[in-house]
């Protein structure tokens, strides 16, 4: 069974049109008018590549595309030099954050403090400037003087050659912890694995499952008023904005789900609740920042759960070649590589 590498592999036109029309909806109408114009300049195939689009006070405005980026004139154009690219000024920033909030910052004050607002579509706006701190205590940011749009992706199918490997004959979800590299494709291929084992996978004779999901920074399900922007299937609940430890915890408790599903573990009281949840009987997919086993290995609790073999598959997602490469899926049972991209091992079960 292949394993597509690079999980963003659109096909012609009609992958780039898709992406321009959600960008339309959603990240255009709160960027100053200036620099949407900039933005629809792009090609389109350019612009389908585009992983973050960066604003910084004084200094050129960047597309991200995965491990580069690059300057645009302002007629969209891509160049390598600084004098010809459109360079922000700090009124667009503060135009950027009137849209964004609808001119009521305020009602964004907790986001405010963690340094990111989720926008419609699940993308996620990251912010730096000044800092206001009481008593050691982050208690606003002010003056923002760059902004990071991160870029969601809806691309239903990513996960289609890893779900074989998710999903046993006797038709159980194995508990899966993805591990990733910041901006590797890990909350897309997260996104689509939740939606298949809600929708169920047809070639596989799997009906689908309750699926739970804490989406605490908001960028898996995008949720508006509670309601999922993203599709995820018919059979998921989702809590939005809620700690993980106690997300899982009152899932567990009130909504009788077969899987639960959250992203980026790291504290002690995250891993205490993944433990909690495998004892119940749940099978568990999450995700957590590295680049191998060895290295999540030596961090506390989340190390505890690798050392423990509480998972029954780990899959290593990379950047090279591309965005979404899949390195290595494992079976911890007994530290069988089912998958290898460098040796083209592929054995599903």
């Amino acid at each position: 069974m292949a394993i597509v590498n690079h999980i963003y592999v659109g096909k012609g036109d009609g992958i780039y049109m898709e992406t321009i029309r959600a960008l339309e909806k959603t990240v255009f109408p709160v960027l100053p008018h200036t620099i949407a114009a900039l933005l629809r300049g792009v090609s389109p195939a350019l612009l389908a590549q585009a992983t973050e689009i960066r604003l910084r006070v004084n200094q050129p405005l960047l597309l991200g595309l995965g491990a580069t980026d690059v300057m645009l004139t302002p007629a969209g154009q891509p160049t390598g030099r600084r004098e010809q690219a459109y360079c922000c000024c700090y009124d667009d920033l503060i135009k950027t954050l009137q849209l964004i909030s609808k001119n009521s910052l305020y009602a964004f004050e907790q986001e405010l403090k963690l340094g990111f607002i989720t926008i419609a579509g699940g993308h996620r706006v990251g912010l730096a400037g000044q800092v206001i701190v009481h008593d050691g205590t982050v208690k606003a940011l002010k003056n923002a003087t760059a902004m990071n749009i991160r870029l969601a992706r809806e691309v239903k199918g990513c996960a289609d050659p890893l779900m074989p490997y998710l999903i046993g004959p006797d038709g159980c979800v194995y508990s899966t912890l993805l591990i990733s590299p910041p901006r590797c494709g890990k909350t897309t291929l997260l996104r689509d694995i939740i939606r298949q084992l809600s929708s169920g996978v047809r070639q596989l004779n799997f009906p689908g499952v309750q699926v739970g999901l804490v989406d605490e920074r908001s960028e898996i399900a995008a949720c508006v008023s509670g309601v999922p922007s993203m599709d995820l299937g018919p059979r998921v609940d989702v809590l939005d904005g809620c700690p993980k430890a106690s997300g899982l915890l009152m899932l567990l408790r009130s909504m009788a789900p077969q899987v639960m599903v959250t992203d980026e573990l790291g504290r002690g009281e995250d891993a205490a609740a993944i433990q909690e949840a495998l004892h119940a009987g749940v099978a568990v997919v999450a995700t957590v920042h590295g680049r191998d086993i060895a290295g999540i290995s030596q961090r506390p609790y989340v190390g505890e759960l690798i050392k423990n073999g509480w998972f029954d598959r780990y899959v290593i997602l990379s950047d090279t070649p591309t965005v979404g490469t899949i390195e290595q899926v494992i079976a911890v049972a007994d530290g069988r590589t089912l998958y290898r991209r460098s040796k083209e091992v592929r054995v599903c079960g």
